[in-house]
């Protein structure tokens, strides 16, 4: 193990994650975007004006996170490093709840499309909030709780969710009150194959 230690050391004295990892993501989104948009051209003279573009807004947000020159807790580099572990989790964990729904024969309707992007704008929102410490988690709040007790929290709930839609049966009795409403438009958006 000491020589994958070794290995992230040397990464960070020189500057592979503080400079080049970022410069490459910002530098790829931004391509993309633009050859997807074809805002300078379709041609191969576009593409050039595209990989031009896009090599300088990476340069531009890369190298005042490298001389210094961003204000203290507004470094977007910092940001985008301390963010992106987060958001890998809720695109795995968004992964997994689709492999498990497939493994049991179940799937999303259309319905149910429109939620699942708001939740997921709403995670990354959050996520890139607390990266910028505008807003904090509840562990400030209570001492015993950790950002890992949310993480069990999130999946205990998803995996019960997931249960529950899979196994139940439907009633032939309606369900009333408000949270029976509730539920039973949840149990739309998950249909049966």
């Amino acid at each position: 193990m000491a020589g994958f230690n070794d290995l992230t050391y040397i990464f960070q004295q020189y500057g592979v994650l503080d400079f080049l990892l970022p410069f490459l993501l910002v530098y790829v989104i931004s391509f993309a975007v633009l050859q997807k948009s074809q805002i300078l051209g379709k041609d191969s003279a576009g593409k050039k004006y595209h990989a031009v573009v896009a090599l300088v807004l990476a340069m531009s947000f890369v190298v005042p996170h490298v001389m210094g020159l961003y204000p203290l807790g507004y470094d977007p580099v910092a940001v985008m490093n301390e963010s992106l572990p987060s958001i890998s989790l809720v695109a795995i964990a968004s992964v997994m709840l689709l492999l498990l729904l497939g493994i049991f024969g179940t799937s999303f309707t259309s319905a149910a499309a429109p939620i699942i992007a708001l939740l997921a704008i709403g995670f990354v929102f959050y996520i890139f909030g607390a990266s910028l410490k505008i807003w904090s988690g509840p562990w400030d709040a209570f001492s015993w709780w950790t950002p890992d007790t949310t993480q069990l929290m999130i999946v205990l709930v998803v995996f019960g969710a997931i249960v529950y839609f899979i196994t139940s049966e439907p009633k032939a009795a309606n369900t009333t009150g408000a949270f029976g409403n509730i539920w039973k438009e949840l149990k739309t958006m998950v249909e049966k194959k």
